[in-house]
């Protein structure tokens, strides 16, 4: 009997769920379902929940690096145009006609004044100065030079300032020749003496070549064709000059101070070669 009255409750509740509302009916049914049978829960699923949409990114995108991009066509890469070389500054230099190293005076035309000296020391041509604005050179007695290329080394120990020092050229008299100056200040010149007359084809020229005061040492170069001189301090091109009123003559050194202070100066190691025009 006890079966019995189960059967009849059982058989009574779907009566009693479709009397509710269908939302209601379905949550108590489920509730049955789970107090009653195992069988029930595997008969009325779940209900379907909603899976919650995550925001939209905030803030700047991080940008996807493209390691090998993709190319239409194939671009070559640009070539550069090399620049035309320098044209030779010293073109035509032959045979070497000197090689001088001081070891002897015997070329030289030496001298000595009241506050000036040209000397001859160890493999070298010393001019001393100890008085302001004294001018004192020293001439080579030969050879005589038309077209030629010539380097001389010189090493002011005593300098300062807008004193010089440097290589006479084409000289053919003491009053006739070019001079070519270093000043200790750092610059070059020209100056022609002609007929005891001082001009300057090149005034004063700043340069990075020449070290400035002493003691210190700089390599002369004077290449010469013609009516063309081209000047180089250290291998280095200084300027170039036209002026033709002295063709050919013997080769110097000189010092001048412009001070009240000693100016010294050695010279060495002096070489000269043909040029072939």
């Amino acid at each position: 009997m006890a079966t019995k009255g189960n059967s009849k409750t059982t058989q009574g509740f779907p009566l009693l769920f479709h009397s509710l509302s269908p939302r209601l009916s379905a949550v108590c049914g489920l509730s049955l379902c789970l107090l009653f049978t195992s069988a029930c829960i595997t008969a009325a699923p779940l209900l379907p929940t909603e899976t919650p949409t995550s925001a939209p990114p905030t803030g700047t995108p991080t940008p996807t690096t493209v390691w090998f991009p993709p190319t239409a066509t194939f671009t070559p890469f640009p070539t550069s145009t090399a620049l035309p070389p320098t044209p030779e500054q010293r073109p035509g230099i032959g045979a070497l006609l000197l090689q001088d190293d001081f070891s002897s005076g015997q070329s030289w035309a030496l001298s000595e004044k009241e506050g000036a000296s040209a000397r001859m020391g160890k493999d070298e041509l010393s001019i001393a100065i100890s008085m302001k604005r004294i001018y004192h050179f020293s001439l080579r007695l030969e050879p005589q030079l038309g077209n030629f290329y010539a380097e001389i080394t010189a090493n002011p120990s005593l300098c300062r300032g807008l004193d010089e020092y440097g290589l006479l050229i084409r000289a053919q008299s003491a009053n006739d020749y070019y001079r070519f100056s270093l000043s200790c200040d750092g610059q070059v010149r020209l100056d022609r003496i002609l007929h005891g007359q001082a001009s300057s084809p090149q005034p004063w020229l700043l340069s990075g070549d020449v070290p400035p005061g002493g003691p210190s040492s700089s390599r002369l170069g004077v290449w010469a064709v013609g009516a063309e001189m081209r000047f180089f301090v250290n291998g280095n091109f200084q300027f170039a000059v036209n002026d033709g009123q002295i063709p050919s003559g013997a080769l110097g050194v000189f010092a001048r101070s412009a001070s009240d202070e000693a100016l010294s100066v050695n010279f060495a190691d002096l070489s000269v070669w043909e040029v072939n025009p």
